[in-house]
């Protein structure tokens, strides 16, 4: 083949004004692989041959004819293809070619569909032989011919010509390959065939023989490629192919990709008739359900619902607006078929308006002696909480209509938060509700989500009023120190509106939309503390504290409630674990350490397993226990008490601290360094209480001359604090009062009193501040051994709560100034020994600071 140097100057066919399209579908557009539509003929007998116009020393035929550029398709040999002709050059090249005898012509596909002004690079250089069968002009500028391939050709080059296209070709002869593997694809290709007529319906028996029956390769390829849907360069691929085997690949590859995607559209349409036929199906049964129904006077299920509904609704106690509502909404779903997705939401929101108790209320036990026996069965001590519910009861029983409260309690963990709230609805006798609020953070959750979103549902509070029955119980929120909050709403702002009296008779879920009376709920909030809880929402609550249990207390709570509930819960018998107050006492103060008494009954709990086994082994055992059985059944000690130390070397005080788990005492240890500069602070001190350490510093520098101290001594010596227990954090104001009087004696070289245990807030002026837990702090100096407890003046009041052997064994020292607390706390007399009775006479450190006895009495 020449190359395009041969081509006139420039290499651009001369096209003469503007070329219409020729399109590339043909009159009759062909049908799939299968042959089940009219397409392109196939040719039979001798083929044309056009004139020779020269030969050569090779013996190749070459010839000149004009040239029929095609958009969108390929005419193959043997095959019949109608075409239809508007571009001016085109239907030139058709007018010459049916002015020759033969009525030859070469067609050839354009590389780029879209070209008008044609190049050589826009053809490719192999096309096809066809003789014009027939031609029919229609309306304007255009031809219909029909004509049949006959051989392929290969351009040898273009040939300029001012009317159409003309080029040089010679014929490309028939591949002539007959090795095993063409017969094997062969083969392959009409079993494909087969395969695809399978999937095919109503295909013509003869239409399916002649693809079958077919015994030249080529033949077969050429008929196939004509009929599946294929591009223009795949089936320029094929007219292309220069053997038999590579052209049965080619079609072998095709064919498998067009019985895919036969496969796949008969699965489709097989589950779409599927789905199709079910739904016919229930309609027809639906339909003849309706007449028997009707047949026999039945109604509809829908009628059905509707009229239960309506029933429901009728008998329902419901407040008019609500009433309303309901009612409006029923029209609306009687007017709605069953299978609109509406239809259900619907009807699930009226069982819901028919659920809820909106008027329904329990009858409330207003007898205040019931009452307090039931609170004084259930839990030991919580003096306060007590009296607050005897109170609201009260109240009630002289105005009926009255606000229920919004109690908050607040204590660390195990003290009774929770199970105090089931007590006080059973002393009310109302129905109880808990409802947790630990790591909420979708305010939907709260107040329920809108209608329109799928799986809709009304929030907490409207569900839990659902599952009372009643619109008056006991709703307990635990845990509302633990909200979170996120992208999804703030929960705790939720709340705002459900823990407000002024506002919630008339609380709007999101799901309902209609205005629910929340004034009669009792509701109990528990916390462990108020530091999470934000500020509106902490002055909407009633707090109450509950602090942690002395060690009386607990001896207490665990032979009236723990002991026979672990009874209970293991089988044993009352007799066979008897625990005395001594081994109760070890469990307490050497196998726990809480506030509460959670831990104390799992331990309680342990022992009793322990002892059902050896009963279950041998029921005639008996199991004696004494502190040497506990550490047999339990193990070493787990803690060991806080004790006061005997002597405190200088630079040392006793200081008390307050933990979720109840108070701990503290020794603040603190050292000269010489050379050094500065204050060192070790022992995971918070920000806080390091503040607290330099503002301890300050005053003492600040007050030296007064206090009996070297300036000199902070110039040339630095000081480093520690607070043992160094791997648990510390934070706080209240370990001031402390740090100052280890200070005051290390730069001093004086000694604090070992008896003597403190806490307090200081300022740089010298006040000692309030701080918080003094009842926590007071039992573990009570548990320590100190007999002797500095506390600010304005925490005296804390002191009125504390149990009455606590106040007999423990001297209070009010102070107000550092200067009161370090006259407090040097060792000037010997210490108080265990067992006298403390001190009640007033003292005096100095003239305008009182001390106070336990009793809070003057002297």
């Amino acid at each position: 083949m020449k190359d395009e140097k041969s081509m006139p100057a420039g290499g651009q066919l001369e096209v003469a004004g503007p070329q219409p399209v020729e399109r590339a579908e043909p009159v009759e557009t062909p049908e799939p692989a299968t042959g089940t539509g009219p397409g392109p003929e196939v040719v039979t007998g001798q083929p044309v041959s056009p004139k020779e116009e020269e030969s050569n020393p090779e013996g190749r035929k070459i010839f000149e004819l004009p040239v029929l550029p095609l958009r969108n398709t390929v005419v193959f040999p043997y095959m019949v293809a109608p075409l239809i002709v508007g571009r001016p050059r085109s239907l030139a090249a058709v007018e010459a070619a049916v002015a020759t005898e033969e009525k030859l012509l070469a067609t050839i596909a354009q590389r780029h569909q879209n070209e008008d002004e044609l190049t050589a690079e826009d053809l490719h250089r192999v096309g096809t032989l066809v003789v014009i069968t027939k031609m029919l002009r229609t309306s304007g500028d255009t031809l219909q011919i029909a004509v049949q391939g006959l051989q392929r050709l290969r351009v040898l080059e273009f040939v300029p010509h001012d009317q159409h296209l003309r080029a040089r070709f010679e014929v490309i002869e028939e591949p002539a390959d007959t090795e095993i593997e063409v017969e094997a694809i062969h083969r392959n290709v009409i079993d494909l065939v087969r395969k695809s007529l399978t999937l095919l319906p109503n295909v013509p028996e003869e239409v399916a023989a002649a693809f079958t029956n077919e015994e030249d390769p080529v033949v077969l390829a050429f008929r196939l490629g004509a009929l599946i849907n294929l591009d223009t360069e795949k089936q320029q691929a094929l007219l292309e192919a220069p053997s038999r085997l590579e052209l049965l690949r080619l079609i072998h590859g095709f064919l498998t990709r067009e019985v895919e995607i036969l496969e796949l559209r008969k699965k489709v349409t097989g589950e779409a008739q599927a789905e199709m036929d079910k739904a016919q199906r229930d309609y027809v049964l639906r339909q003849q359900l309706r007449a028997i129904q009707k047949e026999l006077g039945e109604q509809e299920p829908e009628q059905a619902e509707a009229e239960l509904l309506r029933e429901r609704l009728t008998a329902a106690d419901l407040p008019d607006d609500v009433r309303k509502e309901a009612e409006r909404e029923l029209k609306r779903m009687e007017r709605l078929p069953s299978a609109a997705p509406d239809y259900h939401v619907t009807r699930t929101y009226l069982e819901w308006i028919l659920e809820l108790p909106w008027r329904t209320e329990t009858e409330d036990n207003l007898d205040l002696d019931h009452a307090k026996q039931v609170l004084d069965e259930d839990h030991y001590g919580l003096k306060d909480v007590k009296d607050r519910i005897i109170e609201f009861l009260a109240v009630l029983k002289l105005k009926p209509n009255a606000k229920s409260p919004i109690l908050c309690l607040v204590g660390p963990p195990g003290v009774g938060k929770t199970s105090l709230g089931q007590s006080i609805a059973r002393a009310l006798g109302r129905k109880f509700e808990r409802m947790s609020l630990g790591g909420v953070r979708d305010e939907a959750e709260l107040r329920g989500h809108r209608r329109t979103y799928v799986g809709a549902l009304p929030g907490r509070i409207i569900q839990a009023l659902r599952r009372a029955g009643t619109h008056n119980p006991v709703l307990m929120l635990d845990e509302v120190d633990k909200l979170g909050m996120d992208w999804r709403g703030d929960p705790a702002s939720a709340l705002l509106e459900v823990l407000d009296p002024a506002q919630n008779h008339t609380f709007r879920d999101h799901y309902l939309d209609l205005p629910f009376d929340l004034r009669k709920v009792f509701f109990i909030c528990t916390a462990n503390s108020l530091g999470t809880v934000p500020g509106p929402l902490r002055d909407r609550l009633e707090i109450l504290s509950l602090p942690g249990y002395s060690e009386e207390e607990k001896l207490e709570i665990c032979k009236r409630y723990l002991i026979p509930r672990q009874v209970d819960e293991t089988g044993l018998k009352t007799e066979q674990l008897l625990l005395t107050d001594e081994v109760v006492r070890v469990l307490i103060a050497k196998y726990t350490r809480e506030a509460g008494v959670r831990q104390l009954e799992r331990t309680v709990g342990q022992i009793a397993r322990k002892v059902a086994r050896a009963v279950a082994q041998d029921p005639d055992v008996k199991v004696e226990l004494d502190e040497q059985k506990v550490v047999e059944l339990l193990g070493p000690e787990k803690f060991l008490p806080d004790r006061a130390k005997q002597v405190l070397p200088a630079g040392v005080a006793t200081g008390l601290a307050w933990t979720e788990a109840g108070g701990e005492v503290l020794f603040i240890e603190a050292t000269l360094l010489p050379g050094g500069k500065g204050l060192s602070l070790t022992g995971q001190l918070g920000e806080v209480m390091q503040e607290s350490a330099r503002a301890a510093q300050s005053y003492i520098w600040s007050h030296a001359k007064e206090l009996g101290v070297k300036l000199k001594i902070f110039e040339k010596k630095g000081v480093h604090m520690h607070v043992p227990s160094g791997a648990i954090p510390k934070d706080g104001p209240s370990a001031g009062v402390a740090m100052v009087a280890a200070l005051s004696s290390l730069y001093t070289n004086s000694l604090i009193r070992p008896d003597t245990a403190m806490t307090g807030e200081i300022t740089l002026s010298g006040l000692v501040l309030p701080v918080g837990g003094v009842k926590e702090k007071v039992l573990a100096a009570r548990r320590a051994g100190i007999l002797r407890v500095v506390l600010p003046k304005h925490n005296m009041n804390d002191l009125l709560d504390l149990p009455a052997d606590i106040k007999e064994r423990l001297e209070f020292i009010p102070v107000e100034t550092i200067s009161e607390v370090l006259a407090a706390v040097q060792k000037g007399t010997p210490p108080r020994q265990n067992g006298h009775k403390p001190v009640t006479r007033l003292k005096r450190a100095r003239p305008a600071s009182p001390r106070v006895a336990a009793s809070g009495r003057r002297k």
